[in-house]
C-alpha cells in the first residue's frame, strides 16, 4: 500500500523515540496493564503515535479487560488497514495505520457485547488521545 506520510527508519526513529518507534514500525507490543492510555475516559479522539491521523474516537472504546484500549470500531474504514499475521505461530489479524503504516496492535472478532462484535486491541504507545474541545 502507498502511504501518504513516508519517513526513513532514521527519520521515525529520532521523532518517535525506542519504545515507540519499537511498538509502531516494528510491531512490537507493550506488556498489558501497562500502558497509559488503559483508564482514560474522557471525551475525545485517538490519534496514530506516529503520523497523528485520526483513528478511533472515546465512543467506540470499551472495557474489554485484556490489557490493552479495546475499540469496537475505527472512526473511518479507511482509517486503518488490516494485515494477516502469522506471527508467534498464531493466525491473527494486524491492524495499521492506513496514513503510515504503523503498527497499532490486532482486531479480534470476540466482543459480543459492542454493535460490531470487534475488539481493536490497540498499544497505548501506538496512540495519542487528544481530548474533546
Amino acid at each position: 500500500m502507498a502511504y501518504d506520510v513516508l519517513k526513513s527508519d532514521e527519520e521515525w526513529r529520532q521523532l518517535l523515540g525506542p519504545d515507540r518507534f519499537a511498538i509502531l514500525r516494528q510491531a512490537a507490543t507493550e506488556r498489558p496493564w501497562t500502558g497509559e492510555l488503559l483508564d482514560e475516559h474522557r471525551a475525545g479522539s485517538y490519534v496514530c503515535g506516529a503520523c497523528g491521523a485520526e483513528l478511533f474516537t472515546a465512543d467506540t472504546k470499551f472495557e474489554s479487560h485484556c490489557g490493552w484500549p479495546s475499540f469496537y470500531e475505527a472512526i473511518r474504514p479507511e482509517a486503518v488497514e488490516y494485515i494477516e499475521d502469522r506471527t508467534h505461530g498464531m493466525l491473527r489479524t494486524e491492524v495499521r495505520c492506513a496514513s503510515c503504516g504503523s503498527h497499532l496492535g490486532h482486531i479480534f472478532p470476540d466482543a459480543p457485547q459492542t454493535p460490531t462484535g470487534d475488539r481493536y486491541c490497540m498499544n497505548s504507545l501506538s496512540l495519542r488521545f487528544v481530548p474533546a474541545d
